[in-house]
């Protein structure tokens, strides 16, 4: 195409761009080609976008908070259940050791993987079927609740879980004449006065025993107030507490603060021969 002469003195007048067609926010494509989202601005429709009042808590965290608490308090149930679970002393059958009141914690793996209750050792067990004759345990959702409560240790065990020293084990023949003498474990006098209750005779009820294998004799510290394996003599079972109704051995005081103490294992049984049976009884 030839292009027009100008005359002299004249200039070229540019063409009239052709005007452009309006294009859609919505339509306009990015550089590689995609469709841009459109936003509006403030002076349009508010963005779908959720803000949280000030002061208000976000529902996530609000489940969040829910879901730590629920997985302590599992926590604290199956320790509980399955390693060390508290206890609070409902009497003073084992003063001067173990004061009413007094929260213990009991280690429920001491005598897990093939382990026996010893002599000496303080035991926390369930006296139904041997010092509880015929008694079941009761059910029901109030029950229910009230052993949850005990179970995490704020309110006192039921009369069916006792807390008792262990003199004798299975095999082992326990003595005593009475009033103004030691009780014997195997022919071996025992001196209980690190832990029995000031004043007390270490039994003023005669007996002699031989602990059945897979059993206990136990009795408590404070012997003029404890009922404990010499009450139940004349019944069935004979006093015997079997070693699968022991919950675990005491371990600690933890509460109140001024009686926290360790309860290891007494040393007034170290002389006494023979193994009930059990293997090492140091």
């Amino acid at each position: 195409m030839v292009e027009p002469v100008l005359e002299p003195g004249t200039r070229r007048v540019p063409e009239a761009q052709a005007p452009r067609e309006a294009v859609p926010e919505s339509e306009r494509t990015s550089a590689d080609g995609s469709v841009e989202d459109s936003v509006e601005d403030s002076a349009g429709a508010s963005a779908d976008v959720s803000v949280d009042e000030p002061g208000a808590v976000p529902r996530s965290r609000s489940r969040d908070l829910l879901l730590l608490v629920g997985i302590c308090l599992l926590s604290l149930l199956l320790v509980n259940a399955f390693v060390a679970r508290p206890f609070a002393v409902p009497s003073g059958s084992m003063e001067n050791s173990l004061r009413p009141g007094d929260r213990l914690i009991a280690n429920q793996l001491a005598y897990s993987f093939g382990g026996h209750p010893q002599r000496g050792d303080v035991v926390v067990f369930d006296g139904r079927g041997s010092f509880l004759r015929g008694s079941a345990e009761p059910t029901g959702f109030g029950n229910a609740l009230r052993s949850l409560v005990r179970d995490l240790g704020l309110a006192p065990a039921d009369d069916s879980v006792y807390v008792k020293r262990v003199i004798g084990v299975g095999g082992d023949r326990v003595t005593s004449t009475g009033p103004g003498a030691r009780i014997t474990v195997n022919g071996v006098p025992v001196d209980e006065s690190s832990y029995l209750a000031p004043g007390d005779e270490p039994s003023k009820v005669a007996f002699d025993v031989v602990v059945p294998a897979g059993k206990l004799w136990v009795m408590g510290d404070h012997r003029d107030a404890s009922r404990d394996s010499r009450d139940h003599l004349g019944e069935p079972g004979g006093g015997f507490v079997p070693e699968g109704k022991v919950i675990g051995r005491a371990e600690w005081v933890v509460y109140p603060v001024g009686h926290w103490t360790g309860l290891g294992r007494s040393a007034a049984f170290a002389a006494v021969g023979g193994t009930g049976g059990h293997g090492d009884q140091r």
